[in-house]
């Protein structure tokens, strides 16, 4: 006899791609996002863009401070690519966290001036990821 499967329940999702801003702007997305989803991959292009392990640690300091009481949201940290990502920068996130990198090509999407201008340029951060064993998210 063959059991059909009449039901899915999720409990609580993952987001695996959003952007929470910065400053005034946690406030409301922070609650609003930690009240639907579990964990979120967090998108590092703000103005100035993501671009350290200790920026991202600052980040995450702050979008935790947003949380609601009682909530169990845990932001997924990024760090934003660019041609000056180094390879020292990749073993540093790859040691503390960070689940990824992020492709902006320079001017394509908001907040992304500061982008991959010549994917050659980044050649020693993808090798170096490569190595880590770091995702790059695009």
């Amino acid at each position: 006899m063959t059991s059909v499967m009449n039901e899915l329940i999720i409990r609580q999702p993952d987001d695996w791609h959003i952007h929470l801003r910065d400053d005034a702007a946690l406030a409301v997305t922070v609650p609003h996002v930690a009240h639907q989803f579990a964990r979120a991959i967090i998108m590092p292009n703000l103005r100035p863009p993501v671009t350290t392990v200790e920026a991202a640690q600052a980040y995450r300091e702050r979008i935790l401070a947003a949380r609601p009481a009682g909530s169990a949201f845990d932001p997924l940290m990024t760090l934003y690519l660019t041609d000056n990502t180094s390879a020292n920068e990749v073993k540093k996130a790859s040691e503390n966290g960070i689940i990824g990198f992020k492709l902006y090509p320079a001017g394509a999407t908001t907040n992304s001036d500061g982008g991959v201008t010549d994917i050659k340029k980044a050649y020693p951060a993808l090798e170096a990821m490569q190595r880590y064993s770091v995702p790059l998210l695009n």
